[in-house]
């Protein structure tokens, strides 16, 4: 079975692929020759996961899977929320995304957070959302270089790494996107 991954996000492609059983083909946006930015405009996870699924189900006839994540920080009204990518500015940039953060909690005496990652599948003429999340807490200082956005900043409950220190195959099975891609897979084995 061949599906896309409606992402141009290489880092998530990597991760998705270590969990992917080897009989499903998981490819890129790229790989079906699609370069061009997919608007996400919804304003919930959900809205922007079908925006993304739709938009190459409808363009381009393949079965597809699309995500979208966010980081809700508890003492910020869980901003970044559905901005996480774009919280300092529309160039969705990691280090200056974390800079923000780290300088908006510095006077927050809590810094309790969660990822939550929506994944709208199109599949059959059907679209099946799952979900999954992440509870932890935002550190004071960067830490470790695995991983990709938010992750040297994020501590996941009952770890004292953050998870660009920890190996990925403990981060896939504890993450937010880990937890929604096994729900996924669980479905997709059961067709």
């Amino acid at each position: 079975m061949e599906i896309v991954f409606a992402t141009h996000n290489k880092n998530k492609v990597y991760e998705v692929q270590f969990l992917v059983p080897k009989h499903i083909k998981i490819l890129s946006l790229e790989d079906i020759g699609c370069f061009e930015e997919i608007p996400e405009t919804a304003d919930t996870l959900e809205g922007n996961a079908k925006i993304k699924a739709d938009f190459v189900t409808k363009k381009y006839k393949l079965p597809c899977f699309a995500d979208d994540t966010g980081l809700l920080v508890e003492s910020l009204n869980d901003a970044p929320g559905v901005l996480s990518a774009r919280y300092a500015g529309e160039q969705k940039n990691s280090d200056d995304n974390m800079n923000k953060l780290l300088t908006d909690l510095k006077n927050k005496e809590s810094r309790k957070a969660r990822f939550e990652t929506v994944i709208a599948l199109n599949l059959n003429g059907e679209q099946i959302l799952f979900e999954g999340v992440a509870f932890g807490e935002i550190t004071v200082l960067k830490n470790g270089t695995k991983g990709f956005g938010y992750d040297p900043i994020f501590k996941p409950k009952g770890y004292d790494k953050t998870f660009a220190e920890l190996p990925i195959t403990i981060k896939n099975t504890i993450s937010h996107r880990g937890k929604a891609m096994k729900k996924l897979l669980d479905y997709l084995n059961n067709l």
